[in-house]
């Protein structure tokens, strides 16, 4: 895995030649969205196919944004970004091909959903990629990997439309998005229930609800922080916290015990991976 040197500058955005049209504005839709506009991607440059679209996605159209536009009023399409659900893809497909020509970018981040079967609903060159939802405030990672008739400059324009939203990652084997997804795909309801079940834990030893909830909620999300500024590793850092014989390491025996939080996670990690090959199927 690498990370794909590219413009990745809000210069770049604005330089991209063409309509952007997104098939599909829910929330991770919407958050990319956002991050192309935030990084200056004019409004009129964009076109969403959205039969519902939220009050947000009809006050960005009220700015610029074209929404539910035909085929011919999108004129060049630059890229064409599936945020679909992978069951609503393969009703909509027929209608997203008119959009989509031999060699028009399709960027897909629709979990599960293969690259082969992307091409074959809509057409195109394609990148499938995986993002989280820490894209909605800027902080998501995505991970990438192009179809072989993806050309160099239109891999560079999928790379600047992914990093809008956080970080992005390329692979080269598409087998390895399975295991992607499970890991930073679903990742974050992970981190929300280990919030989640801190808390209870916290009532259960005598903390009042809100307390509990409060504490493991800013232990958590600090936690993230100090991880994402700090250059140590996430061990070093674990490590820093635990003092020989004192409090921590005796949660942490309970935790990497034999029958503990890694052996927890690599069943829970396989669990999602298993299902996200059985939804390419």
């Amino acid at each position: 895995m690498h990370v794909v040197t590219a413009l990745t500058s809000a210069d770049a955005l604005r330089n991209i030649k063409g309509t952007i049209v997104l098939a599909g504005a829910g929330k991770m839709g919407g958050a990319m969205l956002s991050g192309w506009l935030a990084q200056g991607l004019a409004a009129k440059s964009v076109a969403v196919i959205e039969p519902h679209p939220s009050d947000d996605i009809r006050a960005l159209a009220a700015k610029g944004v074209r929404l539910n536009l035909s085929a011919k009023d999108a004129g060049n399409v630059a890229a064409f970004v599936v945020a679909l659900k992978p069951q609503a893809f393969r009703e909509a497909a027929p209608g997203l091909k008119p959009f989509v020509g031999s060699s028009t970018l399709v960027v897909s981040i629709m979990a599960g959903t293969t690259i082969a079967a992307i091409a074959e609903g809509c057409g195109g060159n394609v990148v499938r990629a995986m993002p989280n939802t820490p894209a909605a405030i800027g902080r998501g990672i995505t991970v990438a990997v192009a179809a072989k008739n993806v050309a160099p400059a239109q891999r560079a324009v999928a790379d600047q439309l992914l990093r809008a939203t956080g970080s992005v990652e390329w692979v080269e084997d598409e087998g390895l998005m399975d295991a992607v997804t499970a890991v930073s795909g679903s990742g974050p309801a992970y981190v929300f229930l280990l919030a989640e079940e801190l808390a209870r834990a916290g009532v259960a030893a005598g903390l009042p609800e809100e307390l509990a909830t409060k504490l493991a909620r800013e232990t958590v999300a600090g936690s993230g922080e100090l991880l994402h500024r700090s250059d140590l590793s996430s061990a070093t850092l674990r490590q820093n916290v635990t003092s020989p014989g004192g409090t921590t390491a005796a949660a942490l025996e309970v935790l990497m015990g034999a029958d503990g939080l890694q052996a927890l996670l690599t069943r829970a990690v396989a669990a999602a991976t298993r299902r996200s090959k059985q939804l390419a199927k």
